[in-house]
């Protein structure tokens, strides 16, 4: 059963539960000694009046204000709705008449028996604004799920190809190389390409493959360029209990590899991933030259993972970049739990 069509059942059998709770109570709360009457006023007058009112109810709530409360008619859904419950007052009338003369000689009771059409008039208008209200913050939350949902797509249709020309790049740099190691940065690429087509398809994946992604793509780099460049890759993963957004740590890496690799000095990557306690810390640092031009791709990677981190963890991670010195330096820090 859909969710919707769940809370709508529970919202019918609610309002069925109340007003027979109102319908039934005098011969619930009474006894046939006393005639059912809740006080004063007889039983079967107190529940013929639950019925008026439930018309009442109904008709002012799912017709009245839905199609005169607006700034057009306003003034004709309040004489609309004053007559509504003022035709009632005859209607109980003639039912005291008719079956409880004597009742209808006490005039303390008619604030009892007359009074609460209006009471249930207000009620009923109140419910419907209410109601209206939680029916339009339900439909913007869910638009702004969906809106959410589909950036999120798309921001994975970026971060897929663009990974994926790095490393068939880094692919053609060791084909020219004639190395030996062609054959086994195939077999790690096949492990990234699984993990990109199917595991990246879910909401959430195991911490433990987005590590081992990472993991295999930093051993293409040092495949690709060997001792050319200085790379320190170091983890401390001490749990991995816990699952994340798949892709969220691999433009960090890519960046420091796109951008640190081309420098004049000598080259080198450092990349310290940690998870202790339920916090996870990567950090990335590379030289890169002041003067180095940028592509039009250029910096797709960190707008995506930005964006991504603000949708999907919010108030629960922390990102610091700077690039003083020569050097590119990352710090993100996410509470996994």
């Amino acid at each position: 059963m859909k969710p919707v069509s769940r809370s709508r059942y529970i919202n019918i059998a609610l309002h069925v539960l109340i007003w027979s709770a109102m319908i039934l109570m005098p011969y619930v709360v009474s006894t046939a000694r006393s005639g059912y009457s809740i006080g004063s006023i007889p039983g079967l007058i107190f529940s013929l009046s639950g019925f008026i009112h439930m018309a009442i109810f109904y008709t002012n709530a799912y017709f009245l204000v839905p199609k005169l409360f607006n700034r057009r008619f306003w003034w004709l859904y309040f004489i609309s709705a004053f007559l509504l419950a003022g035709l009632s007052i005859p209607l109980k009338w003639q039912m005291l008449a008719a079956w409880f003369p004597d009742v209808q000689k006490d005039f303390t009771l008619y604030r009892f028996v007359f009074a609460p059409s209006f009471a249930i008039l207000v009620i009923s208008f109140l419910y419907r604004i209410l109601a209206d209200r939680i029916s339009h913050e339900k439909e913007q939350k869910e638009r702004r799920a969906e809106q959410m949902a589909a950036e999120l797509k798309f921001l994975r249709s970026q971060v897929s190809p663009h990974f994926l020309f790095n490393v068939l790049t880094n692919l053609v740099s060791l084909a020219r190389k004639k190395s030996d190691q062609m054959e086994p940065a195939l077999i790690r690429l096949s492990g990234l390409m699984r993990y990109m087509l199917y595991d990246t398809q879910q909401q959430k994946v195991a911490l433990q493959k987005e590590i081992e992604y990472l993991n295999s793509y930093v051993e293409l780099q040092k495949l690709r360029f060997g001792s050319d460049v200085k790379i320190e890759y170091e983890t401390d993963i001490r749990e991995v209990a816990y699952e994340i957004e798949p892709m969220l740590l691999i433009p960090f890496v890519e960046n420091a590899f796109k951008h640190g690799t081309g420098t004049s000095e000598t080259p080198w990557i450092s990349i310290r991933l940690t998870v202790i306690e339920g916090v996870m810390v990567l950090e990335v640092r590379n030289r890169f030259e002041t003067q180095t031009s940028k592509d039009d791709s250029s910096g797709i990677g960190l707008h995506n993972a930005k964006a991504r981190l603000n949708m999907l963890y919010k108030g629960r991670h922390r990102l610091e970049i700077n690039d003083r010195n020569k050097v590119f330096h990352v710090t993100l820090t996410l509470h996994l739990t």
